[in-house]
């Protein structure tokens, strides 16, 4: 795993650690015979999935693909979280890493300078 930069984020270790919880209360649910273990665990591996999101987001996660060694330490925050990572899924689900929209070109594709419209149509 340290060859390819995996393993090395809070908010990986954090959701694995809840995810593994949640893991277990289901397999304690199913072997009980408890639905309310099995929904319970559910739950819990769910919880996982938004606290590693909400934990990439505050910057304690990576971008896609390999960073530099000297970015591998677990109390290294990503500085560029707040922008969005490009190619990142979790980034543009919350809003994140979008490309700007241009102002100066209205909706037709027609640069917007405030001049009229000198084109007739035939």
């Amino acid at each position: 795993m340290s060859k390819h930069d995996e393993g090395h984020t809070l908010a990986g270790w954090i959701g694995f650690g809840i995810a593994t919880v949640g893991v277990v209360g289901i397999g304690l649910g199913v072997c009980a015979g408890n639905a309310l273990g099995e929904w319970g665990g559910l739950a819990v591996v769910a919880v996982s999935v938004l606290v590693t999101w909400v934990l990439h987001l505050a910057g304690w996660g990576k971008p896609p693909g390999r960073r530099p060694t000297s970015e591998w330490g677990l109390r290294v925050r990503d500085l560029g979280a707040r922008q969005g990572h490009p190619g990142c899924v979790g980034c543009r689900l919350a809003g994140r890493g979008r490309p700007a929209i241009r102002s100066d070109v209205a909706v037709g594709g027609k640069p917007v300078s405030g001049e009229p419209v000198t084109e007739s149509i035939t």
